[in-house]
């Protein structure tokens, strides 16, 4: 880390932050757009069926029903308040979310240094930016070691552009090597990113394929909803010349096909899902996230933090002036003490990466009178070359600068000149014999640097090899139960890391991974044109020794495959294939904020078991969706049923059911799909099927063929109820009263039905969800209020019926509504 300059170490007093931003405004790109309450209720009175509502109760008014009238206004105030309700739940589990997502900054204020969020920085302030971060606005450079920043977001260029004091840079870009001081010039829209925000921000997010099914169908409903009220209306108007009645039992069938639920359930399932996840330690970028888990089919994971533990011990040397390989703890002599020495003044001053920290540790515990740290860093060669290695010039007490190296051992190999080759083979056989334990092995070298013309390049100094360091990582305690989960779901496992292929075989030999004794090298992806590369990433589980580009090449050709691919990385390296991946997972511990920024989802404890969290919520929500809008589409057949079938038909007792007994139907299925349906828990064995193919239909195929026949079921029954009671002469009052029991009913038994699939109904009704059991007693006594409550008898136009023949619409709902549920029980048999 650069020290702070004096200016810099002085910052911003918080009352000048204050004024900072008065003047300059809060450092975010785009305007954000308006939560408020006013654009929540612009959005819930711009709804289609709030707007029939309003038509509906304009006629009531007009024909002179004005007990009618009134109701529907108070339905439009309950139908407007479940929307704001569903819609401010969301938007407080979004913010939650964009709160925990948003990107902080280290800057010095009023004496000390403080994490805050990037949006909070002013102009003036001085910010601390390091290797892997992005930088959060535009600044000036103060003091920077080895800094440099990919500035391909506003440029187009992929190279890395070297900073120096005094040098401009901007937010948006990404430093990929070293650190810096920056005092910032222009924040939020006055940064050039923000210049250019406006017409980024304009750019719509693209749809997920199930936002794309949801819409389109709902669409058509919407189209066969116009369709029906046409003619309905036309049929009315015919028969009774009366235009205002035609036009509203029009609208009773228009309201009775719109499925204005449906949008409302998927935003609720998506917001309440991710605001879940996020409790479970999994956050997600973008809501519509939670869509894509449950259809993952191959996840690539990263070896080093993830498989592995964090932390790591140096286990053994090789001392390359003795050829002795000395296990750790052991008494050093001083050339294997100098290959320890070495690779600490390779590492970066203060390290943050567990093996340097390994190092660092040994070299404090072994060779103590060996004090790295207190020689200075003159000058950087970052990580690079393939497979890569870094150099770090020193300046020592007495005499020329200490040049160290480490890295791969077959780079430090390659830039030895000096070592013949048969000490080269050796060293190479102990490399390999290391690694084949699952050790990390690094090769050390050292070099003279006279003066301070330092080469361009790291390969070119007069490399001496030194010796290797064997560092110890082991596999997570439940690294092995994750990876069997993942194969018990359908899930293949690819283990993708830049280590040495023994080292990462034997690590995934370890945690028992399928096809551990397949293995191809970066090099190898490489060298594969597009055919032969999708063939063999298909049957092989471990890639090793890999570099950005292999990392995405491999991504890229299991999508060509067919698989959604979910990829772990913390890297900036990683950030082009975690962007690549269907479902790019970064870690929120040691992941670089490039490689936070560039994924969907964050592990925030750097745990893979988060990810099998994260599949089983994600098929949970979809699985539970599915079941809500199945719901949906069923219930919303028999209403149709009920207000057409008599009309069409020239029965005798015709338009019952009016917008009145629509909307109370309306407000029941509103909460239970949404709210119920959301809390419903996962079926039991729903994490030992195989994921969902990817771009199947939401609500195709058999999924609708239930749909279909559970609502002509339930139509037929309560068409049932209707004939039988007309054709017994009983007055239009009590049909009516009738009728609509068997629907309410039908919709508590299609509720309890559709809670599972597969179960049938007596097993599911142990299941625990509370809500549900509150929506359902809410909607019943509602039904009995309606029925016996003298007020609401008068309003609804019912009569007074026996509570034996209640009876018989309770059993007219159960055999309607769960006509299917034998062939859950033949499935199961």
């Amino acid at each position: 880390m650069v020290e702070p300059t004096l200016a810099v170490e002085r910052g911003l007093p918080d009352a000048a932050v204050a004024r900072s931003r008065a003047a300059h405004g809060r450092n975010v790109v785009a305007a954000e757009e308006s939560s408020g309450w006013r654009a929540t209720a612009r959005e819930v009175v711009t709804e289609p069926m709030f707007l029939l509502l309003l038509v509906a109760c304009g006629l009531y008014f007009g024909l002179g029903h004005t007990a009618e009238g009134v109701t529907l206004v108070v339905a439009l105030l309950a139908v407007a308040g479940i929307s704001l309700y569903q819609s401010v739940r969301s938007n407080q589990a979004l913010q939650a979310l964009r709160e925990l997502t948003q990107p902080r900054a280290q800057v010095w204020r009023s004496g000390e240094l403080r994490a805050v969020p990037a949006a909070d920085l002013v102009v003036g302030d001085a910010v601390l930016v390091e290797e892997g971060e992005r930088i959060p606005a535009d600044g000036r450079v103060d003091s920077a070691n080895d800094f440099a920043v990919d500035e391909a977001i506003l440029t187009g260029e992929a190279v890395p552009v070297a900073k120096a004091p005094a040098d401009a840079v901007y937010a948006g870009t990404s430093a990929v090597s070293g650190s810096a001081w920056l005092t910032l010039t222009a924040v939020g829209a006055g940064t050039e990113l923000g210049r250019i925000g406006g017409s980024l921000h304009a750019i719509a997010t693209e749809k997920t394929p199930l936002q794309r099914q949801v819409s389109q169908f709902v669409r058509r409903m919407a189209w066969a909803g116009l369709g029906a009220f046409a003619v309905v209306w036309g049929v009315n108007y015919a028969r009774t010349g009366d235009w205002a009645t035609a036009l509203l039992f029009g609208l009773t069938l228009a309201m009775s096909l719109l499925p204005e639920e449906i949008p409302v359930a998927f935003s609720s399932f998506m917001a309440l899902g991710a605001a879940r996840l996020s409790r479970a330690g999994v956050l997600t970028k973008q809501p519509q996230t939670v869509e894509s888990l449950g259809s993952a089919s191959v996840i690539c994971v990263d070896k080093t933090g993830t498989i592995t533990q964090a932390g790591m011990r140096v286990a053994s040397l090789y001392d390359g002036a003795t050829g002795a390989l000395l296990p750790l703890p052991a008494a050093l002599p001083p050339t294997a003490a100098a290959v320890l020495a070495y690779a600490r003044w390779a590492s970066e001053t203060a390290p943050f990466d567990p093996m340097e920290k390994a190092i660092v540790a040994a070299l404090a515990a072994h060779a103590p009178g060996l004090v790295a740290a207190d020689f200075p860093l003159v000058h950087e060669y970052p990580l690079a070359g393939t497979p890569p290695m870094m150099t770090h010039v020193r300046r020592t007490p007495a005499g020329p600068p200490a040049v160290a190296a480490k890295g791969a051992v077959e780079h430090v190999l390659a830039v030895c000149h000096g070592l013949d080759t048969g000490r080269a083979e050796q060293v190479r056989t102990v490399a390999r014999q290391l690694s084949e334990q699952g050790l990390r092995v690094l090769g050390v070298a050292q070099a003279e640097a006279p003066g301070n013309d330092f080469p361009a390049n790291q390969d070119d100094f007069d490399w001496t090899f030194l010796g290797l360091v064997a560092l110890e990582n082991p596999p997570k305690d439940n690294a092995a139960a994750v990876l069997r989960a993942f194969g018990q779901a359908g899930i293949g496992v690819k283990m993708i890391t830049g280590d040495f292929p023994a080292t990462a075989q034997a690590i995934a030999r370890q945690v028992g991974l399928p096809g551990a004794d397949t293995l191809l090298t970066g090099a190898e992806v490489l060298a594969l044109d597009e055919a032969a590369l999708r063939q063999r990433v298909a049957g092989t589980a471990v890639f090793a020794r890999m570099f950005p580009e292999a990392k995405l090449r491999v991504v890229n050709a299991l999508k060509a495959n067919g698989e959604v691919v979910a990829m772990t990385g913390d890297g900036v390296n990683d950030g082009p294939a975690l962007k690549a991946a269907h479902i790019g997972v970064a870690m929120g511990r040691r992941g670089s904020e490039v490689a936070r920024q560039a994924a969907s989802l964050v592990l925030v404890d750097d745990d893979l078991g988060g990810m099998v969290t994260a599949v089983a919520q994600g098929r949970r929500i979809y699985q539970n969706l599915q079941k809500a809008i199945s719901y949906i589409v069923a219930i919303h057949l028999p209403i149709v049923a009920t207000v057409a079938v008599p009309l069409l038909a020239g029965w005798p007792l015709a338009n019952l059911l009016g917008p009145v007994h629509v909307i109370f139907l309306e407000l029941v299925m509103g909460p239970t799909c949404s709210i119920a349906f959301e809390n419903e828990p996962a079926e039991a064995g729903q994490m030992h099927a195989p994921p969902r193919a990817p771009g199947a239909a939401f609500l195709g195929g058999w999924a609708l063929g239930r749909s279909l026949l559970q609502g002509l079921g339930i139509g037929a029954a309560v068409l049932g109820v209707y004939y039988v009671a007309m054709r017994a002469g009983r007055p239009a009052a009590e049909v009516r009263t009738l009728v609509f029991a068997a629907l309410v009913l039908s919709n508590l038994v299609l509720t309890l039905v559709n809670r599972s699939f597969s179960q049938p109904l007596l097993r599911t009704l142990a299941v625990p969800n509370r809500l549900l059991w509150l929506m359902l007693g809410l909607a019943l006594a509602l039904l009995l209020v309606s029925l016996w409550v003298p007020a609401a008898q008068t309003l609804f136009g019912f009569a007074p019926v026996p509570a034996a023949e209640l009876g018989w619409c309770a059993l007219a709902a159960l055999l309607g509504a769960g006509a299917l549920e034998p062939y859950k029980l033949l499935k199961k048999g």
